[in-house]
């Protein structure tokens, strides 16, 4: 008996012991796991397995492209495409036996297979998305494991199921940076468990938080919060779900009980919690406000699985062509910026804190709005952009046109996973179908996947132009001028002209002439189109005064100007970037900074101009250029030159050495120009005026002769770590004796190096020691306008470094940076120096009020009367932009007569006309009173004649004053056709059937023709 009731006592423990194992899961993990990797160029057969030899492999830290050196010096086209193989040996923690083991993935390039221990777990072909396998069953606790990575970046990779190649994997728009590009994750959890968001990989969606009955007055929202739970245990079991959230400062804030629920074996389920949360702070522009939100299982009391999402709470709409942010309406300003965001010889590859500060600068000049292009970024910008406070809009996966069978299908698949991956992140606010147009059928598809995963995140569905498809929740073109008094309409990509930032004006060295460059198209699959490309290519007066004179086009159709509005726009690209060019260099270099993010005129032209919500809400202004000039020639003339200022202000006053300077303007609402000065050393300032009191000023001052190097570091908010992968920036100037940017200066300038770190260095133009374009790698390189950034990159191996820069007859410097270990097991470390990144406050919360004034009203159209094609007039005002109106070409039927919703003192007509870049129309416009068909129609006035100016898409004609019931709209003469915008040459084919004649068929063959796509009729408020 006593046997039997030891037997007994040992199973009733050992049951215990089971339900024990399988209920109470050790502390849930997340481990870094990119620290201590190996790597191969090469496909050595055999590289998968354990016993592998692989001692003299190269070791890197992620992320870590393996042709990182070509960034910059190698042209797009020409990124190595190979194979190439990662190692990492790793030891897991005793504690891990019974547990859960999954890899995370960033994201690789192109086609990456995983292998652990030996075996394959799975594969991932996108080179887009995030991917992660359970490797519970591969790896063993308390010895060593070894992950095997073969990564294939061929630029003509094909999906091994369809035979189809990825859309996105183009030699133009994806820097092939090949790989494991990104970060890698290592998670540990219980037998029961919170998902991870990785749809194709796992078949899981994660955890899903947002806010419902958001009152952004009484700072209060309704939490919701939900997580996928997977029980794999052999049990069923009962689990309570709890959810705790913590503010920015770490304190507990609000705490929410919700499902209890049994699930059972091997079952899957959705646990969801709801609760009110007073207090709110309600993420927004340049506010990147987070809370952790905790979500607990609980069984018996206790917590065996807990996971933390970091997100952000904030209200959008999207209506009346309008974006409002927590109930106020935004303009959006910003860059369409390639996803890949590199930086020289290292591509994508930084770490997060230097992801802030590229992204800080677009908030720094007053951008609100990223379109990434063409691919979903990583998540390490994505989170970046959350703290930083700047909204973005994440495509899936395209090129350059809609696509049917296995391409569109691999599109909703990416689509589909990305937006289950950062469904959390706040700054995400749009989803991005296509980089051109697609279907009304495809539309809708994608917003029965957005619906399916992500209903509720107040995020809007749309693509490039999607002009007439309603289903589209926003959309607009890549360069033209759209308006909607519907869904918001917001230029995708607009001024794609490109500007080195070396070249300041005609008058400095290196004496850029406006008009020089290539005079060849350039695309890097082979298409060699015979257009000049000269006139995209400017100095760095030209190309701010290119940015404000595009920009205006926005802004003057901005909300509070009528029914019809523009949401906005992005121009390309923010960064210069490592894709396709038409410049002189290997590269573009449209950006608003240079590849190291040093600033050109434009940044802080566009600082001037976006500097507020809509209207603008802080004085500003900015003086374009330098002032040190040759103070004579041989023959003593002096340099003459304009001087321009930006400034948002009602006047400027211009002194050079205290005397005044007649200025002129503003022209494109913005620039103000003193046309040509005279040379003379010493202070150029710049006074902004309103209403007579001067609201704001700037000064430029002569500098002296170039004396020394300043050589500091860039602050960062974190230790740099020393983890084989933090890097640290410094700047490089050249300064006078007073400590003055000597802005004429390129001295080439010799580094060295002493301690644990590796030399990444910077960029400029020409050659370097290296005999790689562009000085990469180079530590002898020059700066260019007296400034330039080098990188330095750490290694394993904590400790002081130091850096001396020498230039020729200039006095030298040096800085001391230390790198600090961190804590390393078994080649795991819960180290992550984004969770120690806080969000950026410094814009504040979204102000009260209204965010513009009212300055027109819209005097509506009841119908009209055509000279011909009667029942299409109602085309010209229909709030589509793909439609129009015309006549037949002849002179006699060239003309349209609106009739208007009230008599009305209009004092402007704004119209789209077809061929807007192209054709210029010759025409008369009459006002009338009275009824036109009964024949008592008086007053006929001829209230404007003349031709009209090209435009990228509306023109606005001011008017003689005269009461008018009806306007007519009349040609009286031929219009002409000339193009206006220097050979706007684009990547994709010209598409026969557009409204804009310069790709239309017989475009260039004019007649009497009258074509309006859209006219508006318009008093101003107040007058």
């Amino acid at each position: 008996m006593k046997a039997a009731r030891n037997i007994a006592f040992l199973l009733v423990a050992l049951c215990a012991l089971m339900t024990s194992q399988e209920t109470h899961a050790v502390e849930r993990q997340r481990y870094n796991f990119n620290i201590d990797w190996l790597m191969q160029i090469g496909d050595p057969a055999g590289a998968q397995s354990v016993s592998y030899a692989d001692g003299t492999w190269k070791k890197v830290s992620l992320p870590h492209a393996f042709n990182e050196d070509e960034a910059y010096s190698k042209e797009i086209a020409h990124h190595t495409d190979t194979v190439c193989w990662y190692r990492k040996h790793f030891i897991l923690p005793a504690e891990a036996k019974g547990q859960k083991v999954f890899l995370e993935f960033e994201g690789a390039r192109q086609y990456a297979q995983v292998f652990v221990n030996g075996q394959k777990v799975g594969e991932s072909e996108n080179g887009v998305m995030a991917f992660g396998f359970d490797i519970t069953r591969f790896v063993k606790a308390g010895r060593e494991n070894v992950v095997a990575v073969r990564a294939d970046n061929d630029w003509t990779y094909k999906e091994k199921s369809s035979g189809s190649r990825y859309q996105w994997n183009d030699r133009n728009f994806n820097a092939n940076y090949g790989g494991l590009p990104k970060n890698v994750w290592l998670h540990m959890a219980g037998p029961t468990y919170q998902t991870l968001p990785l749809l194709s990989n796992l078949g899981t969606t994660g955890v899903y938080v947002y806010a419902k009955q958001m009152d952004i007055a009484q700072r209060s929202i309704v939490l919701h919060a939900e997580s996928q739970v997977r029980n794999e245990s052999k049990k069923p079991i009962t689990v309570a779900y709890e959810v705790e959230v913590l503010d920015a400062d770490g304190k507990r804030v609000c705490a929410v009980k919700g499902d209890k629920k049994e699930i059972g074996a091997g079952a899957t389920t959705t646990l969801t919690a709801e609760g009110k949360m007073e207090d709110v702070h309600f993420w927004s522009w340049g506010y990147g406000y987070l809370y952790t939100v905790r979500t607990r299982l609980v069984s018996n009391g206790k917590t065996i699985d807990e996971v933390s999402t970091r997100t952000g709470f904030r209200k959008t709409r999207f209506a009346e062509g309008k974006f409002w942010l927590n109930d106020r309406v935004l303009q959006l300003k910003g860059f369409a910026q390639r996803t890949s965001n590199e930086w020289p010889a290292v591509g994508l590859s930084v770490p997060a804190w230097l992801s802030d500060y590229s992204n800080h600068l677009m908030t720094e000049c007053n951008g609100n709005l990223v379109r990434w292009m063409h691919i979903t970024p990583w998540k390490q910008d994505i989170e970046s952009c959350d703290r930083v406070g700047l909204i973005e809009a994440m495509p899936a996966g395209d090129a350059e046109k809609d696509v049917t069978g296995p391409r569109w299908e691999q599109r909703k698949k990416v689509m589909r996973d990305a937006i289950v991956y950062n469904r959390n992140n706040p700054s995400v606010i749009f989803y991005e179908g296509g980089n051109e147009s697609i279907s009304r059928e495809h539309m809708i598809e994608l917003r029965a996947i957005r619906d399916s995963f992500d209903l509720y995140g107040g995020r809007a569905i749309g693509s490039r132009e999607m002009l007439d498809i309603r289903e589209a929740e926003y959309g607009g073109e890549m360069l033209y001028i759209n308006k909607s008094a519907h869904s918001p309409m917001w230029a995708m990509e607009y001024c794609r002209d490109e500007g080195v930032r070396k070249y300041w004006d005609e008058m400095s060295a290196p004496y850029h002439k406006e008009g020089t460059g290539s005079t060849i198209y350039k695309s890097v699959n082979g298409d060699k189109r015979k257009v000049d490309t000269r006139p995209y290519n400017h100095n760095q007066d030209e190309m701010t005064i290119e940015n404000v004179r595009r920009w205006y086009d926005y802004y003057r159709e901005r909300p509070g100007t009528g029914r019809r509005t523009s949401a906005g726009g992005v121009r390309i690209v923010f960064s210069d970037t490592n894709t396709h060019y038409r410049g002189e260099l290997n590269y573009r270099t449209s950006g608003d900074v240079d590849a190291m993010r040093i600033a050109k005129d434009c940044f802080f032209a566009h600082r001037v101009m976006w500097n507020g919500w809509v209207d603008i809400e802080k004085p500003d202004l900015h003086i374009v250029g330098h002032w040190n000039y040759e103070s004579g020639d041989s023959t003593g003339a002096r340099v003459r030159k304009p001087i321009y200022v930006v400034s948002n202000t009602e006047e400027v006053v211009l002194t050079l050495n205290g005397k005044e300077i007649p200025m002129h303007g503003p022209s494109y609402g913005f620039l103000f120009t003193s046309d040509t000065v005279a040379f003379e050393a010493g202070t150029v300032s710049a006074i902004g005026k309103n209403g007579g009191k001067e609201v704001c000023r700037a000064s430029i001052e002569t500098a002296g002769k170039p004396e020394r190097i300043r050589l500091r570091q860039i602050a960062r908010p974190t230790e740099w770590a020393a983890d084989g992968a933090d890097l640290v920036l410094l700047e490089v100037e050249v300064v006078d004796s007073k400590g003055r940017r000597c802005p004429l200066d390129n001295s080439e300038i010799s580094f060295s190096i002493g301690g644990p770190a590796e030399w990444r260095g910077g960029i400029a133009m020409g050659k370097g020691e290296t005999g790689l374009d562009n000085h990469i790698l180079a530590k002898r390189l020059p700066v260019e306008c007296g400034v330039n950034k080098v990188l330095l990159r750490s290694t394993r191996t904590a400790g002081k470094v130091t850096v001396e820069a020498q230039g020729k007859g200039l006095k030298g410097d040096k800085v001391e940076i230390e790198s600090h270990a961190i804590d390393v097991k078994g080649g795991l470390t819960l180290y992550s120096q984004a969770q120690s990144l806080r969000g950026n406050l410094g814009r504040g919360e979204t102000p009260r009020g209204a965010s513009y004034c009212e300055r027109t009203v819209d005097v509506g159209i009841t119908g009209a009367t055509a000279g011909c094609n009667q029942a299409t007039a109602v085309n010209s005002y229909d709030d589509n932009e793909l439609s129009e109106w015309r006549n037949d070409g002849k002179g006699s039927t060239a003309w349209i007569t609106y009739h208007l919703e009230r008599r009305a003192k209009l004092d402007e007509i704004c119209l789209k006309l077809t061929g807007w870049r192209m054709r210029s129309y010759d025409l008369e416009i009459y006002a009338s009173i009275g009824d036109i068909k009964s024949g008592k129609e008086t007053g006929k006035t001829l209230i404007w004649s003349g031709k009209t100016e090209q435009s990228l898409g509306y023109i606005h004609l001011p008017v003689k004053e005269a009461l008018a019931d009806n306007v007519t709209i009349r040609v009286r003469g031929a219009s002409q056709e000339s193009d206006a915008f220097g050979g706007i040459v684009e990547v994709a084919a010209p598409q026969a059937g557009e409204l804009d004649l310069y790709k239309a068929k017989d475009g260039d063959k004019p007649r009497m023709e009258l074509r309006i796509v859209e006219v508006e009729f318009k008093e101003y408020v107040g007058e």
